[in-house]
């Protein structure tokens, strides 16, 4: 079944996910997969599949940004000052920590774009720049305890459950919509290619795949329905994963994007105006680090100067285990998250089987390095072994 073989290479980043998450679930007795595990996972690694998004779209343009933990660090921080000290409503906060958070965007997005800086050196300078103003901003000290609906960004949970009830039946629901939805897309997918003379699987196939579509997503939100409902941070994921999904697949924008990292000669001699989307690019990056910085300050109801550390490498290391070429054009959001996730299980599983942190540096660094070597190998074998 020719089909079948390619399917599995088509997704062996999601097939990554899934042996990664049965190698754990059996050296961890099952704790892995445990309702409140599961629901910690996506809370405790939430602002790194926000910045993982963020990240696929400049390194798919050609760029890297090595900012966005810092830039996470500072925001975080002026919103714990503009909430604690300036007196600001927890809405207001946000709000103004976004748009700060764009202009951080604008300022490293006018060197790269219109200055002609690499961004390898523009994000270099703004993680010194940005982790300095994160130290001003907070006196190189400890600030914390903001109000309940701020948490909530990082900690809350959807749920109409009685304090009595064992399941959440509004998760259910929710999860029950998701997989109709799911399963609507891919149909109206299928009957496109159809329509236009396109190949496409076999109807055995297609049903098994949703199939299991609809086992995985119903088994998730069960999970979520068993303990506290649906984190708000999921929900945020949610949102950004349709919008930037749409930005990426469906939009002139995203288009453009893609067309750079390829071929950015090429696409300024097609009329893409290459400056202009490499700013935006950044402002867009900046956005969501700020979002990044909000969702983990609310998460430990604390804004501390180390906050940030490290984000950026590991944003950087789940576009690439998810995908993205090293040479830029090619990467997915999808891939990203399932990347992300990877690393929030390598994380999860490993803390669970009490492994130090130096093994677990060293564990996730050599998964991203096999993730590069397998896509520099798949290049070289389709350019018949040709090419260094």
């Amino acid at each position: 079944m020719p089909y079948i073989v390619s399917d599995l290479g088509k997704n062996g980043i999601f097939l990554a996910l899934i042996a990664v998450v049965v190698l754990f679930s059996i050296t961890t007795n099952g704790i892995l997969l445990r309702p409140q595990n599961i629901s910690n996972l996506i809370v405790q690694n939430g602002y790194i599949l926000i910045l993982a998004i963020g990240m696929v779209l400049v390194i798919v343009a050609g760029h890297i940004d090595l900012s966005v933990g810092s830039i996470a660090a500072f925001i975080g921080a002026f919103s714990g000052v503009l909430i604690r000290d300036a007196g600001f409503p927890w809405w207001l906060a946000i709000i103004g920590a976004l748009v700060i958070g764009a202009v951080v965007g604008a300022w490293q997005g006018f060197w790269i774009a219109y200055v002609g800086i690499p961004a390898f050196i523009v994000t270099l300078a703004g993680m010194l720049i940005f982790r300095g103003l994160a130290l001003i901003t907070l006196g190189n000290s400890n600030i914390g305890s903001f109000p309940e609906e701020y948490r909530a960004l990082g900690n809350g949970f959807i749920s109409f459950a009685g304090p009595d009830a064992a399941i959440d039946v509004f998760t259910l629901v929710v999860g029950a919509l998701a997989i109709v939805g799911l399963i609507v897309q891919q149909v109206r997918t299928r009957n496109g290619r159809k329509k236009y003379g396109q190949a496409v699987d076999p109807t055995v196939w297609f049903i098994a795949k949703m199939a299991f579509v609809a086992i995985g997503v119903g088994a998730f939100t069960y999970a979520l329905a068993s303990f506290k409902g649906i984190p708000v941070t999921l929900i945020v994921l949610a949102v950004l994963v349709m919008i930037y999904g749409v930005v990426a697949n469906r939009t002139v924008f995203g288009r453009h994007i893609y067309a750079i990292g390829g071929n950015r000669h090429a696409a300024e001699l097609s009329g893409v105006k290459t400056r202009s989307v490499d700013f935006w690019l950044f402002v867009n990056m900046g956005i969501l680090a700020a979002l990044a910085g909000l969702v983990f300050t609310a998460r430990l109801n604390l804004a501390g100067p180390k906050a940030g550390d490290g984000f950026e490498l590991e944003a950087i290391s789940a576009a690439f285990i998810g995908g993205a070429a090293v040479q830029g054009g090619i990467g997915t959001i999808s891939g990203a998250i399932i990347g992300g996730l990877i690393i929030g299980v390598l994380n999860n599983g490993m803390s669970i089987m009490g492994i130090g942190i130096e093994w677990q540096q060293a564990v996730k660094g050599l998964v991203l390095l096999l993730a590069v070597a397998f896509d520099v190998y798949n290049k070289r074998r389709a350019g018949g072994g040709t090419g260094r």
